[in-house]
């Protein structure tokens, strides 16, 4: 197990074409060529994605990233698209070499430590497997790398198929090709497991699994993590991986980390604007176009009176978004309303049950403002698009974000 940081972590990638790149690997060894090509794929990616860089130059795939994911912890990374996630994981295993900084396993810096004296144990969207072996020769191919001795294998390997739980040992004689696709990530995850690893890594290891398999391959993974107590990066699009396997989140966009906390943390106190949009399900609802008069925000057809932490902070004029969940937002009676309160009116444009919750999730418009509000799921029978309802933000979970820098206000 170790405790891995990384200082100042960049990584740029050029926009070379296809055509380009291929007149400037002519004539390099067969390896370089293929890390050329990669990074070019790469490159392609966030060009295409949140990393795009503005009037055409260098893409930012990792800008000054500083983190520590401490010794026996389960570090999960989310973000959109193209904002660096596989980029980060590539630098900790090793397999991306063309950046600044430092990434340190420990005390010890990894500069010019190739992935294979790592120690690294690492899970892919795509399986990975030899097509060529059965499962068993995957999980002892690492051993015949390294000459270990057969009887110490066999050994690692019986001990990680009982680890992996009932019905691996009916997988360890069968090729990946006739496995389905949650039997060929089980073998992937014991591959990686069988290596005694000081590091985890996981690249989206569940996005190619249908729901079910993705449930039960998560809780898998869960109960091998909190067996082993060995530190893991897993990188992953859904929230719901995030939030199940992490000790901590780290919220990333275009190269930068956002923020790094629990969920609770994340989700009630988050750093900035794209962070609250980016966490829950849905989002926090962002109203924009508000402005700082006295103590109040003005927004729409409501004055939303300023906590003191906020109205130290800002200025006459300012610009302010407001931000509040949708399930701090709530369809409110005509009759018995807090004179204090903080209503809207709005007409309804679109419901979502959410049958797992007993709750619909209720889209409202005022002007030119959209939110979101959670009400009970029996209120089916009498909410209709097109319906005007009354609307109540809850105070005390209203939150504040300057404008133009999207930070959180006090």
């Amino acid at each position: 197990m170790s405790e891995i940081r990384l200082r100042d972590v960049t990584r740029k990638f050029d926009h070379q074409s296809r055509f380009e790149r291929t007149v400037a690997t002519r004539g390099l060894p067969g390896d370089q060529v293929d890390r050329a090509f990669a990074d070019r794929v790469v490159a392609q990616q966030y060009a295409e994605g949140a990393g795009r860089s503005a009037h055409g130059g260098p893409i930012m795939a990792l800008d000054r990233v500083n983190l520590t994911i401490p010794n026996g912890q389960t570090f999960t990374v989310v973000g959109p698209s193209g904002c660096g996630k596989s980029t980060l994981l590539r630098v900790v295993a090793g397999l991306d070499t063309g950046y600044t900084g430092q990434v340190f396993y420990d005390d010890q810096d990894m500069a010019n430590v190739p992935p294979k004296d790592r120690f690294i144990g690492m899970v892919f969207q795509n399986y990975a497997l030899y097509p060529h072996f059965e499962s068993e020769g995957n999980l002892a191919f690492f051993f015949r790398v390294r000459k270990t001795p057969d009887e110490e294998a066999k050994e690692r390997i019986r001990a990680t198929s009982e680890m992996m739980g009932i019905g691996f040992k009916e997988l360890l004689q069968r090729k990946p090709g006739v496995l389905s696709g949650g039997q060929q990530q089980r073998v992937a995850i014991a591959r990686a497991i069988v290596r005694n690893p000081r590091l985890f890594l996981f690249d989206e290891p569940l996005s190619n699994l249908d729901a079910k398999l993705r449930t039960q391959t998560r809780v898998e993974i869960k109960r091998l993590l909190r067996r082993f107590q060995i530190t893991a990066i897993y990188v992953t699009h859904s929230q719901v991986e995030a939030i199940s396997l992490g000790d901590q989140i780290a919220v990333m966009r275009a190269g930068r980390v956002e923020q790094v906390a629990q969920y609770r943390t994340l989700h009630d106190r988050p750093a900035n604007a794209f962070v609250a949009g980016f966490l829950g399900r849905p989002g926090m609802n962002l109203l924009s176009g508000g402005t700082v008069e006295g103590g109040s925000l003005r927004l729409a057809e409501m004055a939303v009176p300023l906590p003191d932490t906020v109205r130290s902070a800002v200025h006459a004029g300012q610009a302010v978004t407001l931000g509040v969940r949708p399930e701090a937002v709530h369809l409110a009676s005509d009759e018995g309303r807090d004179p204090e309160g903080i209503f809207l009116r709005g007409h309804v444009e679109v419901v979502e049950p959410d049958y797992a919750t007993r709750t619909q999730i209720v889209y409202a418009r005022t002007g030119s403002l959209t939110y979101a509000a959670r009400a009970p799921l029996e209120w089916s029978s009498v909410l209709n698009v097109g319906d005007t309802v009354s609307v109540e933000f809850q105070r005390d979970q209203l939150r504040f974000f300057d404008t133009e820098s999207e930070q959180r206000i006090g």
